[in-house]
């Protein structure tokens, strides 16, 4: 069993602080993860505590039966799910900016680095849900497809063929874009 597993049985039993533990680990991994999936990151903050109080909420249900960390990125992932459900039927759009991921020499190369991001995270936002959420998983939180199985429900040939989709799409979208970069 993962330590993180144990520390979940363990706030189950009533130790707090276990929970706190846990908190402290996979907050900014929770909010990356929403903040990939919404592109607001004051947002992807608020979604967060929603997160951890559904964890929080459902200790006693809890069951190791997989690492603690699947576990979480399914409620995080059914919860951003849910919020662009709500979006759609209330049509709202970020106008935020997207944060660059590093460090880069200069004011060229960081606006440069930021268009590039924006353009994926805009032709990512295109992809139907069942290519997008694998994809974020895969290339921004670094699950493996077993992982990824188990976040989703579905087999790991079903995660294969959902991220060769979504990579296959993405490339058509992006290529035009690439081409005149040459």
């Amino acid at each position: 069993m993962d330590i993180d597993a144990e520390l979940m049985l363990r706030f189950k039993q009533g130790d707090v602080s276990s929970f706190e533990k846990l908190m402290r680990k996979y907050k900014e991994q929770v909010v990356n993860i929403i903040y990939r999936f919404i592109g607001d990151r004051d947002e992807a903050e608020d979604l967060a505590i929603e997160v951890f109080l559904k964890v929080y909420k459902s200790a006693k249900a809890y069951r190791a039966e997989a690492k603690f960390s699947t576990y979480l990125y399914r409620i995080t992932v059914n919860l951003c799910i849910n919020e662009l459900k709500r979006r759609k039927r209330h049509k709202s759009v970020s106008l935020n900016n997207p944060v660059a991921s590093k460090e880069l020499s200069s004011p060229v190369s960081i606006l440069e680095q930021r268009e590039r991001e924006a353009l994926v995270k805009k032709m990512i936002d295109t992809l139907p849900s069942t290519q997008r959420i694998p994809l974020i998983l895969q290339v921004y939180e670094g699950l493996s497809y077993k992982e990824i199985s188990k976040v989703l429900g579905c087999s790991v040939k079903g995660v294969e063929r959902r991220l060769y989709r979504a990579k296959t799409a993405l490339r058509k979208k992006l290529e035009p874009y690439l081409r005149s970069q040459k």
